[in-house]
């Protein structure tokens, strides 16, 4: 199985000013362990996460791949890792189909690893994640970190159901792995 993750509010904090820095990039507890047992059970894990600040001039491209590596040590402090991490730099006003709500970064990841939807889910924090998944054909897990809880009580659109909905990524986790 492919699991494709949102990056602010399912494995990191997410912040209404941007991750802007190594030193603001804050885990959320259990995100990395979360990741651990998806290695550890045989799946590719990958991050499909829109940073407009990029785009935007807030953030430089090599500040964001300083992030990455951050997030990647933190990840690896846990026994974790990701297969691969696609980052969509357009900002709202110049959206390709790569920015989430479109479903370009979730079907590069599936062609990358050469599954099909049934074998892809996707786990995000916002609406935006969640059309990226429907557009794409994949399972939908809302979480309630970040935007989660937001996103929910603003109710799901009803095509986009179905979603299942887990208070956080290590709860996602446990229900695909069945424990």
């Amino acid at each position: 199985m492919l699991v494709l993750l949102d990056r602010d509010g399912v494995l990191n904090e997410n912040r209404d000013d941007y991750v802007k820095s190594p030193g603001e990039l804050v885990m959320l507890p259990g995100a990395a362990q979360a990741v651990a047992r998806l290695n550890g059970a045989g799946h590719h894990v990958a991050i499909c996460t829109n940073q407009s600040a990029v785009g935007r001039g807030i953030v430089q491209p090599a500040m964001l791949e300083r992030i990455h590596e951050t997030l990647r040590e933190h990840l690896a402090r846990a026994g974790a890792r990701i297969d691969l991490l696609l980052a969509c730099t357009d900002p709202p006003w110049a959206a390709s189909d790569r920015r989430k709500p479109g479903p370009g970064m979730l079907q590069e990841a599936m062609r990358q690893f050469r599954v099909g939807p049934h074998d892809t889910v996707m786990i995000g924090d916002d609406l935006v994640d969640l059309q990226a998944a429907m557009r794409a054909g994949i399972r939908r897990i809302l979480v309630r970190t970040g935007k989660g809880r937001k996103t929910q009580a603003a109710g799901i659109p009803a095509e986009v159901l179905p979603v299942a909905v887990h208070d956080d990524l290590a709860a996602a986790v446990a229900s695909l792995l069945g424990a």
